[in-house]
């Protein structure tokens, strides 16, 4: 293989456990497995999980249906919005919906009686990040028309952070958890009897806030060993006692697929933007930004070859990338390059990543590209 990416059975599962340690027997782990499980590969990740897992979220119908034609059984939460002539698929399939608009919920009953099923549905609570969700004062029909459908039952009512991971200061956070308790009570009271399942908490407000796990926690970028935030971290710390375990699932890595001594004062690359300053052996790796390898990456970035790094030089390619080996001198052709994660005592993490592409470290993982091979891994140690 030239490109592929490994994941680290042993870390996924240990951040796994973390969470079921931290959240209790009573609350539901939901491992969140959309955009091909953070760039980590959906179906991988879920075979790996499904055992410790009580539900999947994902964010699309498409995701859900691959998850049901690979033979999960699981209850599946589709987070994102579904179209309304696919509506057929999600009931046929038993999924469970998120819901934060009427026509939607209409056709939902309309399809529930023509199958004649159940569908359990999520409804969605705007509490502060106007995105997804009813505020609310706009909710009362939403529960009328569930109640009024006996295709319909009221599953769960969820909402979801807008400022919990990029600050140290959670006070926006506390008053939405506060606007989702009065919508909770406002729905109860409606419905007539509690809420089977009320969930908001992301990775962050897991880790932070006991209040917000509630019946269900929805683990996504921490579950893949990555902190959401550096600011996470530091009111992790800030809180006292030990620090969770987390352990990064990914390595990404490719090969050095040509290795050659240019002469100083050489132009390297697309646009001549770097110019060898002594005679050099640059290597190229058979990756770029088709790939998923970022183009902010270009004389920025390192990779892993022989335990040492190698610096980007010159612009990454669509699909190559030059680096320099001049100080690797035993490096040689098909040589692994990591491109993220470690090799010997040199690591090259999704933050540093990030950091050089001005950009977070859910981006970095997320955009690996889906068609490079997942292989599972089970490393000793």
């Amino acid at each position: 293989m030239l490109n592929w990416v490994e994941i680290d059975a042993t870390a996924l599962r240990n951040n796994l456990k973390l969470f079921r340690e931290k959240i209790g027997g009573k609350v539901e782990l939901a491992p969140v497995v959309k955009s091909n499980a953070y760039g980590h590969g959906m179906l991988t990740v879920t075979g790996l999980c499904q055992d410790l897992a009580d539900r999947l979220c994902v964010n699309s119908l498409g995701e859900a249906a691959a998850l049901r034609r690979a033979g999960v059984e699981l209850p599946i939460v589709v987070m994102g919005y579904v179209e309304q002539d696919d509506l057929a698929e999600l009931v046929e399939m038993d999924l469970q919906p998120v819901v934060s608009n009427l026509p939607t919920l209409d056709r939902l009953a309309a399809e529930a009686g023509r199958q004649s099923r159940t569908v359990k549905v999520h409804l969605k609570a705007e509490t502060g990040t106007h995105r997804q969700g009813a505020a609310r004062r706009d909710l009362q029909p939403f529960v009328e028309r569930i109640a009024a459908s006996p295709g319909l039952a009221l599953e769960g009512l969820s909402t979801h952070y807008a400022n919990i991971e990029d600050t140290t200061d959670h006070s926006f956070a506390t008053a939405q958890i506060a606007t989702f308790g009065a919508a909770r009570k406002a729905v109860e009271g409606w419905h007539g009897k509690p809420v089977p399942v009320c969930h908001t908490a992301c990775s962050a407000a897991t880790l932070l806030l006991q209040e917000t796990h509630m019946d269900l926690v929805r683990i996504g970028i921490a579950l893949y060993g990555l902190w959401p935030s550096r600011e996470t971290l530091v009111s992790c710390r800030d809180e006292g006692g030990e620090l969770p375990d987390l352990r990064p699932v990914m390595t990404w890595k490719s090969r050095i697929a040509q290795i050659g001594t240019v002469e100083e004062g050489s132009y390297i690359g697309y646009g001549c933007t770097y110019r060898t300053t002594r005679e050099s052996k640059i290597a190229v790796l058979p990756c770029g930004y088709n790939e998923g390898y970022d183009r902010r990456l270009s004389g920025v970035g390192h990779v892993l070859i022989r335990g040492r790094r190698a610096p980007v030089r010159g612009r990454v390619c669509m699909n190559m990338t030059m680096v320099d080996v001049t100080d690797i001198p035993d490096a040689g052709l098909e040589d692994e390059a990591v491109l993220l994660g470690a090799q010997d005592d040199e690591r090259i993490s999704a933050e540093q990543l990030s950091g050089w592409c001005g950009t977070i470290p859910y981006e970095v993982v997320t955009r690996v590209n889906p068609a490079l091979p997942r292989i599972v891994v089970r490393p000793e140690n």
